[in-house]
């Protein structure tokens, strides 16, 4: 791949910042317990909807904090999640094509994303917004919880929840950064914070990026390229009291040009798209020991592909109400009603607007120990066309020794087709009927000495009625069944770390017997470095193996791996310089076959950046 590298911008810059693992690393997933001498385990509230340390949690969940969002500003959502080698993503092209997740070997439509409780999946047929036009700017924290959530959050959460946490401001003040990266790609982000004594506090930010992309095709001539632009905002208001009240409205908008090949010699052809998620958040301390909690969320996705004469809006209107009671010093009971009203209006179908209405109801138990953590859930989903369905969930976490625990859980989920999938001109079938998933995981952690920590999952779900959207109509396959482990080593001493995760799953479409397409067997991430408080550098791996691109396993994608390189150099408590490569080899490999022409997406090639940040 040729994508021309400018030394004069960067070596400088090199030279003086080395360092910030841009991966899940040190500070990420199951840590090891407060007690030893690694970093504090992270707080995360995805897997039971409240507060709770992750060495707790009777599930498998991985944390990207916010030292790692902003050791690259650059990196959209995609880019992130493909740090943890439970995640796959499909993307066709590189910087700023549209993509998908896949975690844990499931579809894209079975990851259910998440942003400060609001729902992001659509009726599009893709899941949630394309993960790579979603920005990361007042992102504090993604949390990625594996295995089915429908107990928690209805539809869609078969795979499992890929949660995006918004920052809430500590202190006043504002920031700036600017960046300059291969490819005319910039990127500049302003942001403002206001914290009152009483409570009080508000925020506002917004970012502006620009890059003339890369080639998207295999066989494409280097020199033509997929431009791709956007820009948004953020802005948060909100009010809280310790043990009493906390409060919040905020709105987030997106939108932007993402320029894909239409006719395969050009790359001219523009995707339009917009997105804007307005959230509405208030727990109220009702008594010390019962709090209640409620929220509303409007999220909107525009998607216009000019040449096409195609438009995709889709629009999501959802309340929630729980009541949570700690009847006991170390149980509680969480209920709760869930109301979603998802709306469609696509040229692709016909007879205009489509909108489909469900209510779910939802009760969890948790017991909380020195020696045991359980949850016990049920869910009862009400869907205007599919009618009721029930779900539930079980997971213990026995807490063998301080240094030691093992978990379990079992759980069903189920998700209902989406008006694409049923109406669209391109293979769509309303007589399709819902999926449904039970999943089993067995799950160990064990902190081996004060620096090293490991764990290790294994895990199988087996999905009824998957819908394949193979051939010239969308239709439900009897069953597929995928089995999978996973296993994570972390030794951190001073200001050194290593981290490696691997990551197996092999899927299998029971009715004929084939593997389930893009789905790479085994992931391998590395991520080694040094880090203090004035400068930083380390290396990050991404290796994976051979996946299939069709149903009947003919073509294969072949295995590829990456190293990207990541620096930073705190000049001053306002000034702080940091550089990243991505794919510093260069390295080229497909993504996707594009069938129409027998030709392959390829990934962007390198990236590297600079930046500097300036604070007050």
């Amino acid at each position: 791949m040729s994508i021309y590298f400018q030394p004069t911008a960067l070596v400088g810059a090199i030279a003086i910042a080395m360092g910030l693992s841009t991966s899940v690393s040190a500070n990420t997933e199951t840590q090891a317990k407060a007690s030893t001498k690694f970093p504090l385990d992270p707080i995360v509230v995805t897997a039971s909807r409240s507060e709770q340390n992750i060495k707790d949690v009777p599930l498998r969940i991985a944390v990207i904090d916010q030292k790692t969002i902003e050791a690259n500003p650059i990196l959209n959502v995609s880019e992130l999640l493909q740090y943890d080698p439970s995640v796959y993503i499909k993307q066709s092209g590189g910087f700023g094509q549209v993509s998908e997740i896949r975690l844990r070997g499931t579809n894209a439509v079975h990851t259910l994303v998440l942003k400060d409780g609001a729902r992001l999946n659509s009726q599009n047929n893709y899941g949630p917004l394309y993960p790579s036009f979603l920005d990361t700017t007042d992102v504090q924290q993604v949390e990625i919880l594996k295995g089915p959530a429908s107990v928690q959050y209805g539809s869609d959460a078969i795979g499992g929840v890929v949660q995006l946490l918004s920052k809430k401001p500590e202190k006043t003040g504002a920031e700036f950064t600017g960046i300059y990266g291969e490819n005319k790609t910039y990127k500049s982000i302003i942001k403002a914070n206001l914290v009152a004594d009483n409570g009080l506090y508000a925020q506002i930010s917004g970012q502006r990026l620009e890059t003339d992309g890369t080639q998207i095709y295999k066989n494409q001539p280097t020199n033509q390229k997929g431009s791709f632009d956007q820009k948004g905002y953020n802005a948060k208001v909100g009010y809280s009291k310790e043990n009493m009240i906390d409060a919040s409205l905020s709105i987030s908008e997106n939108k932007g040009t993402s320029i894909f090949s239409l006719n395969h010699d050009t790359t001219k052809s523009p995707r339009e798209f917009e997105n804007q998620i307005i959230n509405a958040k208030i727990s109220y301390n009702i008594l010390p020991n019962l709090v209640v909690s409620s929220h509303y969320a409007n999220v909107q996705d525009k998607q216009n592909v000019i040449d096409y004469a195609d438009h995709y809006d889709t629009k999501n209107n959802e309340a929630d109400l729980n009541l949570r009671w700690n009847f006991t010093s170390n149980q509680n009971i969480l209920v709760g009603t869930t109301y979603n009203d998802a709306n469609y209006k696509t040229s692709t179908i016909s007879n205009g607007d489509k909108s489909i209405e469900s209510i779910g109801y939802y009760l969890q138990h948790q017991f909380r120990s020195d020696s045991f953590d359980t949850q016990l859930g049920l869910r009862l989903e009400d869907n205007e066309r599919y009618g009721s369905h029930t779900v539930g969930q079980g997971a213990i976490r026995y807490h063998i020794a301080p240094n030691a625990s093992i978990y379990t859980n079992i759980g069903t989920a189920f998700r209902a087709p989406s008006l694409n999938e049923l109406y669209t001109q391109w293979g769509g079938n309303e007589n399709l009927t819902p999926e449904k998933s039970t999943s089993y995981e067995l799950g160990f952690d064990y902190d081996i000495t004060d620096h090293l920590s490991s764990n290790f999952s294994i895990y199988q779900t087996k999905i009824k009625d998957l819908i394949s959207s193979s051939g010239t109509q969308n239709k439900n396959i009897a069953s597929a069944k995928i089995n999978g482990g996973e296993a994570t080593l972390k030794w951190s001493k001073d200001q050194l770390f290593v981290s490696t995760n691997y990551a197996y799953v092999n899927t299998k479409n029971e009715q004929n017997g084939y593997e389930l397409a893009y789905r790479p067997k085994q992931t391998l991430t590395l991520n080694a470095g040094i880090e203090n408080e004035q400068y930083g550098v380390s290396a990050s791996l991404i290796s994976r193996s051979k996946s299939y691109t069709n149903n009947t396993n003919s073509e294969q994608i072949a295995g590829y791996a990456t190293v990207d390189l990541n620096a930073y150099w705190n000049v001053s408590p306002q000034i702080k310089l940091f550089t990243n490569i991505q794919n510093i080899g260069d390295v080229e490999y497909k993504t996707e076959q594009y069938n129409d022409y027998k030709d392959w997406y390829i990934n962007g090639g390198r990236q590297a950046s600079v930046g500097v940040t300036f604070k007050y």
